[in-house]
């Protein structure tokens, strides 16, 4: 998996709303062994799953303050692939600076990342440009700009050869519904367009990990949920909201960061047993009830 070990310093995102990471590998670490998205089919239907801990994204200790406030604190997690995450915080910064992290455009003050199965950073076909997609809540496109052009930048930025960057122009063109304005200037569909145009770049190269901060707040509700449920079985997606309530159906585990810590992170069929709904006040009292049955079970114990 790629690893990253963290001192201070940011990185500047691209306008595309890409995402770059700058990886490299710790020395006297041993190597873990995880499964990605991209490992055969055979091993994932043998019985080496359950010794490979199948992750798609696994944080360690990782810490960062803003403007003076602690906002990831030694703050562990681990996701699965094929998850699909719901990040909600308090502050609610905290789950979009994780993302921004994680997508390498925000460094850590320190920790370890490991992320989408790549060994290290680099342009090659195989590399960390094609497998972690990143889409903010600004679009940060060039309102000039059309979105066959910033399509076609995602790509040659990847590395596909032109015939490669039409075919995948045209697929994302017809996913996304931007066939009818595929080659406007992004400022006449407004934000609606440029969202859906940053969603589809990210999308261009099929990636193994999908980072959401925010999205598609300017499209429809029932045409949002839909470009959000992102084909892949094994495509793990973590989705940073302050509204939860407008994830259901699209997510199918939350996590919540509360003073820079992991202090929930339970599947959503959790909230739909205890009859709360999917809200922050409810994410929150599932972690108090969590934190409880822990409590009793140590007593218990002791």
């Amino acid at each position: 998996m790629a690893r990253r070990e963290y001192g201070q310093g940011q990185a500047a995102e691209p306008p595309w709303g890409g995402a770059r990471l700058a990886n490299r590998q710790g020395p006297g670490r041993a190597r873990r062994r995880d499964l990605t998205s991209s490992t055969p089919d055979a091993l994932w239907a043998s019985r080496s799953v359950r010794v490979l801990r199948p992750a798609a994204v696994a944080c360690a200790r990782l810490t960062r303050s803003v403007r003076g406030v602690r906002l990831l604190d030694q703050l562990d997690l681990t996701i699965r692939v094929g998850a699909r995450a719901l990040v909600v915080s308090e502050p609610p910064e905290a789950a979009s600076l994780l993302l921004r992290i994680l997508a390498g455009l925000t460094r850590a003050e320190s920790g370890t990342i490991h992320i989408a199965g790549v060994s290290h950073a680099d342009d090659s076909p195989d590399g960390w440009a094609r497998r972690i997609g990143y889409v903010g809540p600004e679009s940060g496109i060039y309102p000039w700009m059309s979105a066959r052009e910033v399509l076609d930048l995602a790509g040659s930025l990847a590395g596909y050869e032109p015939d490669e960057r039409r075919r995948r122009t045209e697929a994302m063109a017809e996913r996304y519904r931007l066939r009818v304005r595929l080659d406007e200037p992004i400022r006449r569909g407004g934000q609606a367009l440029a969202q859906r145009t940053a969603l589809a770049s990210a999308m261009l190269t099929d990636p193994e990990v999908v980072l959401l901060d925010e999205p598609l707040r300017a499209s429809e509700p029932a045409e949002r949920k839909r470009l959000l449920n992102l084909p892949g079985r094994r495509r793990t997606v973590l989705l940073a909201s302050r509204f939860p309530a407008s994830e259901a159906d699209i997510v199918n585990e939350v996590v919540l960061l509360s003073l820079g810590k992991v202090v929930l992170h339970a599947p959503i069929r959790e909230l739909e047993g205890h009859g709360i709904e999917l809200s922050l006040r409810g994410i929150e009292t599932l972690a108090v009830l969590k934190a409880e049955e822990r409590a009793a079970a140590e007593a218990a114990a002791s």
